[in-house]
């Protein structure tokens, strides 16, 4: 047998952002129904950043991704996040692809939004704010534009160059865009949040009734982006709770006792399930807090090796001799 070797340029040829939504959509299902093998993450923690192991299996589906944060990497040339997958044969354990797991780290994220906004939002949202413009923003917007009619982004970074180019990409798919200061940012129907920020930067006063938010950049202890007031408002649903303790958007307010564990309203996948409604009322706040589960790198891992397969894309390479040719070291 031989092991698929797929670079970023393969998986970005044959994954849409379709096909990772459904994908994604059936891991939380699955998830909410205990159909699913997540343990938590393992953190290597470095002076400049850290390494996490993400080990998953479902519906026959089973992998790791190996995956990086270090901020201070474009310093160096380097991406801040690069990831590698490894997807394998539940069955036998053969290592059936190893792919760049960086672009469907984008994809999948990316992809929860729009999942949590489909079942959160109000149906009629036009308005879509940005507060951070840097490349999660862009998969954010893709998945998003793939439920709702949007008729109006508005952006904010600290960066105006960031701001300008995410700008510059919404019209490229005819939406219409402009940068704006953050409080007219958040004025909107829909907010997406994407930065590393470890203080909040989305004030409560700035929400109105019926505004949906997705928490997007808090993914480690000790990061915040919304304002505490902000989750006392709220029905919170979270990606995974366990994880979201730990290091989501509601880590900080839990950890300084403004809210506690049980103000969790409910997972994605229990609402996706059908266990929990979503939005109930057009007046209410509702904040997903997500800090990205291994059942969804591994669920679209599984698109991206059957496509590429189908496609007759990447490089196949024997990794392991068979048992005929075994030879005493």
């Amino acid at each position: 047998m031989k092991t698929l070797v797929l670079t970023e340029r393969d998986v970005r040829e044959v994954l849409t952002m379709d096909e990772t939504m459904k994908a994604v959509e059936r891991a939380f299902e699955l998830h909410a129904l205990g159909k699913t093998q997540m343990p938590p993450k393992v953190y290597l923690n470095f002076e400049n950043g850290d390494l996490r192991a993400m080990p998953a299996y479902l519906d026959g589906k089973a992998g790791v991704k190996w995956v990086n944060s270090h901020p201070e990497n474009p310093k160096l040339g380097l991406p801040t996040v690069m990831a590698v997958i490894v997807y394998n044969d539940p069955k036998t354990g053969f290592p059936l692809a190893i792919m760049d797991g960086t672009h469907v780290t984008n994809y999948r994220t990316g992809a929860a939004g729009g999942i949590a906004a489909k079942y959160l939002a109000r149906k009629n949202s036009r308005v879509f704010g940005f507060v951070g413009c840097g490349r999660q923003a862009y998969t954010q917007l893709l998945a998003l534009k793939e439920v709702f009619e949007i008729e109006e982004v508005r952006a904010y970074d600290v960066s105006e160059k960031n701001a300008e180019r995410f700008v510059e990409f919404c019209e490229g798919l005819g939406v219409s865009a402009g940068t704006f200061g953050i409080e007219r940012v958040c004025d909107c129907d829909v907010l997406t949040t994407t930065t590393p920020s470890r203080r909040p930067v989305v004030r409560e006063e700035w929400i109105g009734e019926g505004t949906h938010i997705n928490a997007i950049g808090a993914d480690a202890p000790g990061k915040q982006e919304l304002d505490e007031g902000i989750l006392l408002k709220a029905k919170i649903v979270v990606d995974d709770i366990e994880q979201a303790v730990h290091g989501g958007e509601i880590n900080v307010a839990i950890s300084k006792g403004v809210i506690k564990p049980e103000d969790v309203y409910a997972t994605l996948g229990e609402v996706i399930a059908g266990l929990k409604p979503g939005r109930e009322r057009d007046d209410e706040i509702t904040v997903f807090d997500s800090t990205g589960l291994a059942i969804q790198d591994i669920a679209v891992a599984d698109v991206v090796y059957r496509k590429a397969k189908e496609m007759n894309v990447g490089i196949e390479i024997g990794l392991f001799e068979p048992p005929s040719r075994w030879r005493p070291f």
